[in-house]
């Protein structure tokens, strides 16, 4: 049983933002200081992600634990329960519909947890986000696959700068 009536409680959660929470701005603090520049809430792409980098392809979503049904501790809560059960579940499709359409859009998608921003692990998740923002970018612009050079007949010895040489006595032979 709810402890306020359905007009106090419609007022207590329209106040709950969805937009500049504090997970948006602790990602988006670490990112601008690293040297990224980005647009938030594009409403052009599906599901208005949070963070847009244009530029690396990359949409960044952040989710609330409760509302997107991260149950890292799995509450839900008691009054109600069916309810919150059936919205978190139409969240998460809506989330899995949304990922869908701006892959094949071709962008790079990264949902980061509320859970994730926590001090404890705050660091290595803003680190981790760091490089796959560089690696997709890499991964998309890169034309040619280096292949490189190899010493002998056996492949698995790798050799970069130089091309095989004839030694005195080795059976090594120049390519």
């Amino acid at each position: 049983m709810d402890i306020w009536d359905k007009k106090k409680r419609s007022a207590v959660m329209a106040k709950i933002k969805s937009k500049d929470t504090k997970p948006e701005w602790i990602v988006r603090r670490y990112l601008y200081s690293r040297g990224y520049r980005y647009r938030k809430n594009v409403k052009g792409l599906s599901g208005v992600p949070d963070i847009v980098l244009r530029k690396y392809g990359v949409v960044i979503f952040i989710h609330g634990c409760f509302w997107h049904g991260h149950y890292v501790d799995g509450r839900i809560p008691h009054s109600n329960s069916d309810y919150w059960r059936k919205k978190i579940e139409r969240n998460q499709e809506r989330d899995a519909k949304n990922k869908e359409a701006l892959l094949k859009l071709g962008w790079c998608v990264i949902t980061i947890w509320e859970c994730q921003l926590k001090p404890t692990v705050r660091k290595q998740t803003l680190q981790e986000t760091e490089y796959y923002i560089n690696k997709s970018f890499l991964d998309r612009y890169r034309t040619n696959k280096v292949k490189p050079y190899s010493i002998g007949r056996d492949d698995s010895i790798n050799l970069v700068a130089e091309e095989r040489t004839l030694y005195g006595g080795d059976d090594l032979v120049s390519q």
